[in-house]
C-alpha cells in the first residue's frame, strides 16, 4: 500500500521545475501512525501565517478527510486541526480566492458530484455552496482563471484508464456555471502525463499544469504539462520531464503525485510502498465487519 508524506520549501514552483536547489530546506509535515498518511498539500497564506490543507487518509476505513496545518514564516508548526469531513472520501483540497470569497474545491468523485465549499474568515469551517455540473464525474478537478473565464482540468471516473490517463477540460464565465465541456474531450490520453497533480499556474506567460505519471505506478512522478493553446475550439500541450524527488525524501522515494505553489512556497508529496502486509490485514478486517 502507498504511504504518502507532505513537504514544503521556501522556493517558487517554477524554480523546482528545473532542479532541486541545493539550498532548499524541506519542512516536513508529521508522519502518521501505521496505516494512515497525509497527501495532496495545497497552501494558503494570510496574516495569521501559512496554512497547508491536506488529505488525511486511513486504510482501515478507506476514507479521506481534510486537515489544516498552520505554520509560521519560519516553517514551524503552530496548529493542526480537521476542517472538513463528509460521508464520502475527500482529497486534493485546492484553495483559491474568487468572486469575493475563499473557496475549497476537493476531490469527491465517490459522491458523484463536484462541490465548491466557501470558507469562513479563519478558514476553519467550510460550507458547501456551489455544485459544478459537468457531463462526467470529475477526478482531481483543477481550476484556472485564464482569458477572462474559468477553466477546469480533470480526469474522469469510470475506469482506471480514464481516471489515470485521460485529461478533460471545461470552461465557464463564472464559478457557478454553466460549464461547457471542451469539444475535443478527452484532450489528452496518456498514462504518462494526463491526470492533474497540483495547482495550475502561469509561468512566463505559459500555462503549466502539473500532471501525474501513472505509466508504471499510480503517482509515480509529477511532470509539467505546458499548455500551448487553450480556447473553446482547440487544445495543444507539451509534456515536460519528470521532476526529481528532493534529496531529503529518504525512504519516500517511490513517487510524487502533487505539486502546488503558493507565492514563495511550494508544496509536494512523496511516497513509499508498505509491503508489510498491513494493507491485506486492513482489507480483511473491513470484510469481517458486516459479520459482527
Amino acid at each position: 500500500m502507498d504511504i504518502w508524506r507532505c513537504g514544503f520549501v521556501a522556493q517558487q514552483v517554477d524554480v523546482l521545475l528545473d532542479d532541486w536547489p541545493s539550498e532548499a530546506m524541506v519542512h516536513w509535515l508529521p508522519e502518521q501512525p501505521p496505516g494512515e498518511f497525509l497527501a495532496d498539500p495545497f497552501g494558503w497564506q494570510d496574516a495569521a501565517g501559512l496554512h497547508i490543507f491536506v488529505e488525511r487518509y486511513d486504510y482501515r476505513t478507506r476514507h479521506g478527510t481534510i486537515d489544516r496545518f498552520s505554520y509560521d514564516s519560519h516553517g514551524r508548526l503552530l496548529e493542526a486541526r480537521p476542517v472538513l469531513r463528509e460521508d464520502w472520501h475527500l482529497s486534493y483540497p485546492q484553495i483559491f480566492e474568487a468572486e469575493g470569497a475563499i473557496w475549497m474545491l476537493p476531490e469527491a468523485s465517490r459522491s458523484g458530484t463536484l462541490m465548491l465549499y466557501r470558507g469562513n474568515a479563519e478558514l476553519t469551517r467550510w460550507a458547501p455552496e456551489i455544485e459544478i455540473k459537468l457531463d462526467r464525474i470529475p477526478i482531481d478537478a483543477t481550476p484556472l482563471w485564464h482569458d477572462e473565464r474559468w477553466w477546469l482540468f480533470y480526469s474522469v471516473a469510470g475506469s482506471r484508464a480514464s481516471a489515470n490517463g485521460h485529461l478533460h477540460v471545461a470552461w465557464a464565465e463564472r464559478l457557478g456555471g454553466p460549464w461547457h465541456p471542451h469539444p475535443l474531450n478527452p484532450v489528452r490520453v496518456d498514462r504518462a502525463g494526463a491526470r492533474p497533480g497540483g495547482r495550475a499556474v502561469k509561468i512566463n506567460g505559459r500555462i503549466m499544469l502539473p500532471v501525474q505519471d501513472c505509466s508504471i505506478t499510480y503517482g509515480g512522478a509529477v511532470k509539467p504539462l505546458w499548455i500551448d493553446r487553450l480556447d473553446e475550439d482547440a487544445f495543444a500541450a507539451t509534456l515536460g520531464h519528470s521532476l526529481r524527488l528532493p534529496p531529503a525524501a529518504g525512504r519516500y522515494g517511490g513517487g510524487m503525485h502533487t505539486l502546488s505553489g503558493c507565492g514563495a512556497w511550494t508544496f509536494f508529496d512523496v511516497k513509499y510502498v508498505d509491503r508489510t502486509g498491513r494493507g491485506w490485514w486492513y482489507g480483511f478486517q473491513r470484510w469481517l465487519r458486516p459479520f459482527g
